[in-house]
């Protein structure tokens, strides 16, 4: 289960993102839309929304294997998802 906290940080995330795609619609909806601007926008969303899967992903491992680990090493869990994903 997501604790309160994160779960909020990651409503809040989800609607950034939503914030930035709602965003790209709207360049898209212009006449003279910038390629270049459009696409810098398209890999923000991305990258944010990879961000978001990988937290998610993390807290996932974290509840599967809870108690399997010795204390202070499910901070690692983290640090490796985003290294290697």
């Amino acid at each position: 289960m997501i604790a309160t906290p994160d779960r909020k940080a990651m409503k809040a995330r989800l609607a950034r993102i939503e914030g930035q795609l709602r965003g790209l619609q709207k360049m898209m909806d212009a006449e003279d839309a910038d390629c270049m601007k459009v696409a810098q926008q398209m890999s923000a969303a991305r990258k944010a929304l990879d961000k978001a899967a990988h937290t998610m992903l993390a807290c996932m491992v974290k509840e599967h294997m809870a108690g399997t680990l010795p204390d202070g090493d499910d901070m690692d869990i983290e640090t490796l998802i985003g290294k290697y994903a």
